[in-house]
């Protein structure tokens, strides 16, 4: 299952924090194309049917049914850059 460094966590648990988002936000992670797995991901107010939920240091991930299988052993690190964007970043989980 997908894991979450501490850096991901916490940016995570700030980006869901949102006034206007419900307790349930979290980061969904969609495949984008079968033959090429490259990845979207978005706030999102709560799971879409199918998706897998991975829940970790208070905050919450929901991966489609392609994102899921692909993302199995994978860490998610993320860190923000000098311009204020979030940027992402897969591991292989050692």
């Amino acid at each position: 299952m997908l894991t979450l460094t501490e850096n991901a966590t916490t940016i995570l648990n700030q980006l869901s924090a949102s006034p206007e988002l419900p307790d349930s936000a979290g980061l969904r992670i969609t495949s984008e194309n079968e033959a090429d797995p490259s990845f979207s991901a978005t706030m999102a107010t709560a799971a879409e049917p199918g998706d897998q939920v991975v829940e970790q240091g208070g905050t919450t991930v929901y991966l489609d049914e392609r994102a899921a299988q692909v993302l199995d052993d994978k860490i998610l690190d993320a860190s923000v850059d000098q311009q204020g964007q979030v940027e992402f970043a897969l591991g292989v989980q050692g």
